[in-house]
């Protein structure tokens, strides 16, 4: 039976959304056109054709593989038909596919290792990553590369200082480039925000942070053999010096990936047994600079936007790397521009360019530095300034000075909660009445992994260990992670804010003027009302958005001195 026609007998489709498909979606077979388009799960596809066709569906992850029998196939051909030997059964291999259609694939494998095949079905998706996991990425680059050496005789990737143009050519072999790109392209289909690739004793290891997490990546063995060309390969896109191996370096790759731009920041640094790197990737296809979007709840929004509309003074936001500080302050930004506003950046480097803001690159190498290009830009007539970060006292002493010539500041600092933020600036050189006198706002905030919307599950609070400083009355039952497919089996899918929002009063003006302690500053505030880091964590508990565990790790517990 046709098989437009067959999803159509089980209800599955109309005739309409067939003929839609074949229009729009010419070349593509039917059912995986209207996948593309969304109108019929793969599942449901999968599930129709095992019962029409007598095959069986499994789910990868309840599956043992058999490792001795995945090592008699040829990565190459798994990797090309998308297939994948399970285990042995009644005289015949159990192997997983994703299109019951591709007897060439089946037929191909059967040839090379005379082994009987049975095929079952599974999701595709879920099939290239159990591949990936199992085989590494890039294997099947991986083995060309190994055959190509092995071949010729050579070693493409070893370590060649003074020979210059020979470590350049082997850096741009069709297949190291090739391998960089299934390294970045894995990234960015994982939603990676770091790629971190790290020479070890007796090899290389990979790991990609996800939700704020470091992961290892599953990659070949042999890769090692190659670390040197990939290396050379990364500093060529990122306009490097490939001849240097003793210095820290510093670049930037810009990607288009499926049509969405990426950039990529590139650091270099010599380790013991090799340059260590570290990517971290910005898809700014997945970026929103919209306050409603970073997560904060209504009393803090209405705060930081009463302090985003002053006409002038200091506002910071604080805490460590990673922690979507830039993100808070390009929203911030995004809200308050306009044709008649003046707003200029001063970054290092500028991660997101934004139409209607001026925006400035440092180049410390050449004395742009934050604090001088502050100088410079105060004599450009702006009316907002952002500064990236308040590295040192200098910066510290011409954003202070930039406000009281009646400019309004954004910066970000890194400091552990939102009271120290006037210590630290005292600790660099600033007079605490210049502080008292001009920081008008200071949020700390930190990113908390989301609970997954597909399997997380209610679970009563007495099973829960909770810590003693959770909000009272206790409800019935809170949120705890499971882990399913959509999420990786990790439980959660994303991150949001927690924030700490502490509004300057005259009080702490006071207090900042006599030199007191961030920990008398917090203590005064959180009497007056402010929300913790902790406390804003427990909000997100109560409404189901993260677990206990997760705010724990993440903040540390609220003690009131």
């Amino acid at each position: 039976m046709e098989l437009g026609q067959l999803l159509m007998n089980e209800g599955l489709v109309t005739r309409e959304q067939i003929n839609l498909a074949r229009e729009t979606q010419a070349g593509l077979r039917i059912d995986q056109a209207l996948i593309k388009m969304g109108m019929i799960t793969e599942d449901k596809v999968l599930h129709t054709l095992a019962d029409e066709l007598g095959m069986k569906y499994v789910d990868l992850k309840d599956i043992q593989i058999d490792l001795e029998l995945l090592s008699r196939f040829p990565t190459s051909s798994i990797y090309r038909h998308s297939l994948l030997p399970l285990y042995r059964e009644n005289g015949h291999v159990v192997i997983a596919t994703g299109d019951p259609l591709n007897i060439e694939g089946l037929d191909e494998l059967s040839t090379v290792t005379g082994l009987k095949l049975e095929p079952v079905l599974t999701r595709s998706g879920e099939l290239g990553t159990r591949i990936n996991e199992l085989l590494g990425v890039g294997g099947d680059t991986i083995n060309q590369l190994v055959r190509r050496r092995s071949e010729e005789g050579i070693e493409l990737l070893e370590e060649i200082e003074e020979d210059f143009g020979e470590l350049a050519e082997g850096a741009q072999a069709p297949s190291v480039i090739r391998l960089v790109n299934e390294l970045l392209m894995e990234a960015v289909k994982q939603q990676t925000s770091d790629i971190h690739i790290e020479p070890q004793e007796n090899g290389l290891r990979v790991r990609y942070r996800m939700d704020g997490l470091l992961r290892i990546q599953p990659v070949p063995q042999e890769i090692y053999h190659f670390y040197s060309a990939i290396v050379t390969r990364l500093k060529i896109m990122s306009h490097l010096n490939i001849a240097e191996k003793r210095l820290p370096q510093d670049g930037r790759i810009k990607l288009r990936v499926s049509g969405r731009e990426v950039d990529v920041r590139v650091s270099i640094i010599p380790m013991l047994h090799g340059e260590g790197v570290v990517m971290r990737l910005l898809d700014k296809a997945r970026m929103s600079f919209d306050l409603k979007s970073v997560g904060m709840p209504p009393t803090c929004m209405k705060i930081f936007r009463q302090l985003i509309d002053l006409p002038h003074g200091i506002i910071l936001v604080t805490g460590p790397t990673g922690s979507g500080k830039s993100t808070t302050l390009y929203s911030g930004l995004n809200e308050i521009k306009d044709p008649a506003t003046k707003i200029i950046t001063v970054e290092d480097p500028v991660e997101y360019h934004m139409d209607g803001i001026s925006q400035i690159q440092v180049h410390s190498r050449i004395g742009l530095t934050f604090a001088a290009a502050l100088r410079s830009i105060l004599r450009h007539d702006p009316d907002v300034v952002l500064i990236g970060e308040i590295r040192d006292g200098e910066t510290a002493q011409s954003a202070i000075q930039a406000s009281l010539t009646g400019h309004l500041v954004f910066s970000t600092l890194h400091t552990n909660d939102a009271p120290s933020a006037f210590t630290r600036l005292i600790d660099m050189g600033v007079e605490p009445y210049l502080v008292a006198s001009t920081v008008e706002g200071i949020l700390a905030q930190r990113l908390v992994r989301r609970l997954c919307s597909h399997c997380k599950q209610q679970t009563p609070v007495e099973k829960i260990d909770l810590p003693i400083d959770f909000p009272k009355p206790l409800p019935e039952f809170l949120y705890e992670p499971k882990g399913c497919r959509e999420c990786r089996d990790t439980g959660y899918s994303g991150r949001i804010g927690v924030f700490e929002l502490l509004r300057t009063d005259a009080m702490i003006q006071r207090m900042c003027a006599e030199r007191k302690s961030s920990t008398d500053i917090r203590d005064y505030a959180l009497k007056a009302g402010m929300t913790t880091l902790r406390s804003s964590g427990w909000e997100q508990v109560m409404a189901g958005v993260t677990s206990v565990d997760e705010v724990v790790r993440i903040t540390r517990g609220d003690i009131i001195g």
